[in-house]
């Protein structure tokens, strides 16, 4: 059977015809607000932490493998029962990391600010770009080997329970049917994680 559309009127109605995947496209980005930011690609937080020379995320690596920072050790100091030795070693640690990490976290906003001041001033050359963008990685590298460095400090002043105790706290026991969080219904807890 022939058809009865022809080239033309098959164009026509091509064009005619909404193209939803086009037409409902939303090109709003998720940046959008940010840059009424002083530094675009650091948040008030992002400042705040970093001035305060806080983990910034960066020492996730130890954290997470079960490897303890000392700004948490001190926050559960009672619950892991640190001795005055152990406070007083892990504090010394603690007040070191923080007056390093204060000041490359002072360095990393100035670097990320004047990208940010080239950027809006239009001064951003190629050369100045990959100068910039190496030197702030590489601040970024020592604030992070900073973070990181403590956490390998940390095994050696704290005994084994103590550690555990530590990771049962924050969170990251392997085991749910061992670790039962404060304020849940025991029963429940080990039906939904089928405990047996």
């Amino acid at each position: 059977m022939k058809s009865l559309l022809t080239p033309a009127l098959t164009l026509l109605l091509f064009t005619l015809l909404p193209l939803p995947a086009i037409a409902a496209q939303d090109f709003h980005s998720k940046y959008a607000g940010q840059e009424q930011r002083e530094i675009k690609s650091l948040s008030a937080a992002d400042i705040k932490e970093l001035r305060r020379g806080g983990g910034w995320g960066l020492a996730k690596a130890a954290e997470l493998n079960g490897v303890p920072g000392p700004a948490h050790i001190l926050q559960m100091a009672d619950e892991i029962k640190l001795s005055k030795k152990q406070r007083e070693a892990i504090e010394k640690i603690h007040r070191e990391m923080e007056i390093a990490a204060i000041a490359l976290g002072e360095e990393l906003i100035g670097l990320e600010k004047k990208l940010n001041r080239d950027f809006s001033r239009g001064t951003v050359s190629q050369a100045s770009l990959e100068k910039s963008v190496r030197e702030i990685a590489k601040v970024r590298a020592d604030l992070r080997i900073v973070h990181l460095s403590t956490h390998l400090q940390t095994p050696k002043i704290l005994r084994a329970e103590q550690i555990k105790r530590y990771n049962d706290l924050r969170g990251y026991a392997t085991d749910p049917c061992l670790n039962i969080p404060a304020g849940h219904d025991a029963e429940m807890w080990k039906r939904h994680n089928n405990c047996k």
